[in-house]
């Protein structure tokens, strides 16, 4: 049984339809991406699975129970979310932030558990932002403040991750870092991984499987050795890319072209 099971899921805006019919499952320890152009859903996708929105149509089961039965907390000992950044004031120091993370797995009037603090310190190690733990989250620079907004969701140790655009802000270096630990906690852990991301290459490199949406519907559900062809990301994207044979990996990438001559 699927670990995550979405069925005929529907989602409209004042009477703007924004998901049709999206039927998929998340098997425990898939790395799937979710892609697709400006305005084809992905995020309103992630939004319904968070129980963000709520007053979707059809179903979404985990572990074949309906998820609209599932309160909030209940949710988020199953599903983390990380969302698109906002540039929210947080008045937090990085670790106090991260800590709240835990907030499914304990009473809100309780201190924290020695399981509390190890999954904080744990979060904060693999993240690369220990050493700043005590500043507060405001001070941040973008990069900084996305492996923190990343902390917080490992810390709260589901066996599935909602990531919307999880490398926004990052350099290459630290982007290629959170892409492999991405990698790690999938591939150790087991857990499940659904992450929007508008990068093709980096969807096409890691991950299992790509869905790719367009105007609310799912328009390729398959191995990215598939998705990545030129007949395909025209249909999906609506342009014709430039293919090449990616050195290490047995997948073509795509690659720029240079306007007014031979690429």
């Amino acid at each position: 049984m699927a670990i995550l099971a979405v069925r005929g899921l529907s989602f409209a805006i004042a009477g703007q339809t924004i998901l049709e019919n999206v039927t998929f499952e998340l098997d425990r320890g898939e790395f799937v991406s979710l892609v697709g152009p400006n305005g084809a859903g992905k995020t309103t996708l992630l939004r319904c699975l968070a129980l963000v929105h709520r007053n979707w149509q059809g179903e979404i089961l985990w572990h074949g129970r309906a998820a609209k039965r599932a309160s909030q907390r209940e949710w988020a000992r199953f599903v983390a979310y990380l969302p698109q950044e906002e540039r929210v004031d947080i008045p937090y120091t990085v670790e106090d932030f991260v800590l709240m993370g835990r907030y499914p797995h304990g009473s809100p009037f309780s201190p924290p558990s020695p399981r509390d603090i190890e999954a904080v310190r744990e979060a904060l190690e693999l993240t690369n932002t220990w050493n700043f733990r005590h500043r507060l989250v405001r001070t941040l620079s973008g990069g900084e403040r996305q492996r923190v907004m990343l902390a917080a969701v490992l810390a709260q140790q589901t066996p599935v991750l909602l990531l919307d655009e999880a490398t926004t802000f990052l350099d290459f270096r630290h982007r290629e870092e959170v892409q492999h630990l991405l990698e790690k906690i999938n591939t150790q852990r087991q857990v499940a991984i659904l992450a929007v991301t508008h990068d093709i290459n980096t969807a096409a490199l890691f991950s299992r499987r790509i869905l790719a949406l367009r105007d609310g519907h799912i328009v390729f559900d398959g191995p990215p050795a598939t998705f990545m062809q030129e007949s395909i990301l025209q249909e999906v994207f609506g342009f014709r890319p430039l293919l090449v044979d990616h050195p290490q990996a047995c997948i073509p990438v795509i690659v720029p072209t240079r306007s007014g001559g031979e690429p």
